[in-house]
């Protein structure tokens, strides 16, 4: 049951990601990180809780997965404030949450930057291999 809840999580939580809008890319990210914090649950052994007595260690609970949720919960928490963080600076500049397209990025995919690097290098090796 819980392994279902955390592909539902990760699920929601990348079609979220994929998304133009940065509301959506925060909650994409909050839900992601909650279906990896569900799996790494799922992932201990239940039992007692891990606490030095005196019953058989067998009997206790692995506490790997308590500690790295704990963990993920932190970082989470430090990512997603400063992902609002620069998304209410994003939202005072422009008016808007859309992601824009990055020019760089354009030129990248068009191939126009990847021919002229190339086109580059390709002069500089003549130049060394020309006597």
């Amino acid at each position: 049951m819980l392994a279902a809840v955390a592909a539902g999580l990760f699920g929601i939580g990348t079609y979220l990601l994929l998304q133009r809008k940065l509301s959506r890319i925060i909650i994409g990210l909050a839900l992601l990180t909650h279906g990896a914090n569900v799996l790494l649950i799922t992932a201990g052994r239940r039992g007692q809780p891990p606490i030095i007595g005196t019953q058989d260690r067998l009997d206790f609970a692995d506490p790997l997965p308590q500690a790295l949720a704990l963990t993920a919960i932190v970082i989470t928490f430090g990512v997603t404030t400063l992902l609002l963080a620069l998304a209410y600076r994003s939202w005072v500049l422009t008016r808007d949450d859309e992601v824009q397209d990055d020019v760089g990025d354009r030129a990248v995919a068009r191939s126009d930057v990847v021919h002229d690097e190339v086109a580059d290098q390709e002069q500089v090796i003549a130049r060394e291999e020309a006597p």
